[in-house]
């Protein structure tokens, strides 16, 4: 089982360019049903957008998680796209 402050210590990977996303922000919950609908990591449009905390968040569902490993969480986005 993992915490919430040790999942947002890990760096986000895509599988398929090995890319580094970032780290998590946030987590959608179902409250109905109690399950982690999908992770949030923000987005960077411009250098700048990083730092006053623009650009468009990255909405990965749950199921697109492929592992949660020690360092990092590897995810499955085909074409380096965000996944909403």
């Amino acid at each position: 089982m993992e915490r919430f402050c040790d999942i947002k210590q890990k760096e986000v990977v895509n599988i398929f360019d090995g890319r580094c996303i970032g780290h998590v922000f946030d987590l959608v919950i179902d409250c109905r049903c109690g399950t982690i609908c999908a992770i949030i990591v923000p987005g960077c449009s411009k250098l700048r957008s990083c730092f006053f905390g623009g650009g468009d968040d990255i909405i990965i569902p749950w199921n697109k998680i492929v592992k949660i490993g020690e360092d990092v969480i590897l995810v499955e986005m085909e074409g380096g796209r965000s996944i909403r």
